[in-house]
């Protein structure tokens, strides 16, 4: 986490019910004289103490927004969930439509909520938008020159070949998750990938540009990348301009049950 959050307790709105005490994954309160303290301040910062306690008596200083009160989870349909997941595409043919800023802000916020292991928080995000394709054309450059050793290996890669156009397909937007851990930065990813979905919007994960920006240290440089940081994917992001009428068959799910 970027910044210090210290937590606080009202000790005159406390009941001392030991809500916040159960729920806490450091066991980092306890309960004396009939009220919560705080053990100390080396913790994960989670939130649940703010989030389980009834009274709001416990409070976590050092963010830009206060917490939201609810009433009672918000769930997804399981149907339409279900029905979303199978008939999404990835997608490799976009229309030159725009995409709106207002979007793209949605779903990065979709991966700023997602959790993280320890509450790192360590997500971080690079908009490709209105330049692009100067991110795109060194990229495809380095393919180029590379090609030849991907054949080696790659069977696929024999029928490859790499335009100006190979890694956005013209896309009008793309967003590079960063993160020094893989399955945080995974997370977040996919969460995106829902939102934008949910927002009318075709999906491009670019493994390809993803392996450019950690390998090569001019678009390490380029992309402003902190050392210990690695992009962890791409989302490439448009309005489709292909229409797929079935979905797409999936062999059954191997599951071991014990």
């Amino acid at each position: 986490m970027k910044k210090e959050h210290i937590i606080q307790i009202n000790t005159e709105a406390c009941i001392g019910c030991g809500l916040c005490q159960r729920d806490c994954p450091a066991n980092n309160i306890q309960i004396n004289d009939k009220k919560a303290v705080v053990i100390t301040q080396d913790c994960i910062k989670c939130g649940h103490c703010v989030a389980v306690c009834p009274k709001a008596a416990v409070s976590m200083a050092g963010f830009d927004e206060a917490p939201i009160e609810t009433k009672k989870p918000v769930t997804l349909n399981p149907v339409e969930l279900l029905d979303a997941l199978k008939t999404r595409r990835t997608i490799r043919q976009f229309t030159s439509r725009q995409v709106d800023p207002e979007l793209i802000a949605r779903i990065i916020e979709a991966g700023r909520l997602t959790p993280t292991g320890k509450n790192a928080q360590d997500v971080s995000f690079i908009v490709l938008k209105d330049y692009i394709e100067q991110f795109e054309k060194p990229a495809v450059k380095l393919f180029r020159r590379i090609l030849p050793l991907i054949k080696l290996v790659t069977p696929m890669a024999k029928r490859m070949t790499i335009d100006d156009h190979f890694f956005f397909k013209k896309a009008p937007a793309a967003i590079i998750i960063t993160s020094p851990d893989q399955v945080n930065g995974s997370l977040a990813a996919a969460n995106m990938e829902l939102m934008a979905e949910a927002c009318g919007l075709g999906v491009l994960y670019s493994g390809f540009f993803t392996m450019a920006a950690n390998h090569s240290p001019s678009r390490r440089r380029m992309l402003r990348l902190k050392r210990g940081d690695k992009a962890v994917m791409t989302l490439v992001l448009g309005y489709s301009a292909v229409t797929y009428h079935r979905t797409a068959q999936k062999e059954a799910a191997l599951v071991r049950q014990f």
